[in-house]
């Protein structure tokens, strides 16, 4: 097996000094990358790691740093939802790209009860990590507290209102969800619904705002139906709720691609044409909005940015360099044919 010597025993730099017949501390330098090694010595020790099949034991240098290099990314969505969902993939690559070149490793934790909750604190209050991301963390959330109260370097994808003194990055929800309704609104729509979801968080809020402030005095509370989470089964539930309230709805606005995914689906069914006779708008630019038929009219988020940028913030704090504590990316409306 790599890394083991005959009986077991786990191959050491001792084992790799003696084999390229140089010192420990020439191996040591040119296993931490270190300069002033000669490319004769460089090359011996690679080969006499490849040898005795060497690994580094990442635990010992752990103690010796106090640094474990490994940064977390906790999601605060049910486990459906995260493969549902192709915006926390995206967050997650850019978040990977990022740690990966600078040599950390990415842990992800999922939140999907108290229990999960309650667990994922005592882990990080054992020093497993050296930092965390926080995405999708909802109004009231104990692990961000937690996290600043440890004074753990991280950083937040979203800000709740109560969010305590976390660095964070995201987009003006607000402002986004008023540009695409507005332009709904000039396609002629009089009768706009929206499918609201996520309003335990920031972006599920500000989204709701934005279409209330474009309608004006044109909103209608009765034309908003609530859901707690971006899913499609949200806008197949939703969009049934909001034809039964008021059949003769022109518009919808959906707070999530996802969202407006399944609203299209129960409309397809009920025979009502997608833009004719009802305009549809997403949110997000995900996957889904290409798969829909029509293809979604959506807001263009740069969810890998945000995740490539949110680690980028924790690693600064890790080396102590100055940083912008708060980051609102823009964002594009991306029109199409479903409005």
């Amino acid at each position: 097996m790599a890394g083991r010597r005959s009986g077991g025993r786990r191959a050491t730099i001792h084992d790799v000094a003696a084999e390229a017949g140089i010192s420990r501390g020439t191996v040591s330098r040119v296993l931490n990358n270190e300069p002033y090694v000669s490319d004769t010595a460089r090359r011996a020790v690679q080969e006499a790691v490849a040898k005795v099949g060497y690994v580094r034991n990442a635990a010992a240098r752990n103690l010796v740093t106090q640094r474990s290099r490994a940064i977390a990314l906790i999601i605060h969505e049910p486990h459906s939802l995260v493969l549902e969902d192709s915006n926390i993939g995206n967050i997650l690559i850019g978040t990977n790209s990022v740690l990966s070149g600078a040599d950390h490793q990415l842990v992800t934790l999922m939140i999907d009860s108290q229990r999960d909750s309650d667990r994922v604190v005592e882990y990080l209050r054992g020093g497993f990590v050296d930092g965390a991301i926080i995405l999708s963390a909802r109004t009231g959330d104990p692990i961000s507290a937690a996290i600043a109260e440890m004074d753990l370097p991280a950083s937040m994808v979203g800000h709740p209102s109560d969010a305590p003194d976390i660095p964070f990055i995201g987009i003006d929800n607000r402002a986004a969800a008023e540009a695409i309704v507005r332009r709904l609104m000039a396609t002629g729509r009089r009768r706009i619904g929206m499918l609201a979801s996520g309003l335990d968080r920031d972006s599920g809020q500000d989204r709701l705002l934005g279409f209330t402030a474009a309608l004006g005095d044109a909103y209608d509370p009765d034309l908003v139906v609530r859901h707690q989470f971006y899913s499609y089964a949200a806008g197949m539930e939703g969009m049934e709720e909001l034809l039964a309230r008021d059949p003769s709805i022109d518009g919808v606005f959906a707070a999530s691609d996802a969202v407006a995914a399944g609203a299209l689906d129960v409309l397809h069914r009920r025979g009502v044409v997608v833009p004719d006779d009802i305009g549809v708008i997403g949110f997000d630019d995900s996957s889904w909005a290409l798969r829909c038929t029509p293809a979604l009219s959506t807001v263009r988020q740069p969810a890998e940015t945000l995740g490539g940028l949110a680690a980028q913030q924790v690693l600064d704090q890790l080396s102590g360099v100055d940083f912008e504590r708060a980051l609102i990316l823009p964002t594009e409306i991306a029109w199409r044919e479903s409005a």
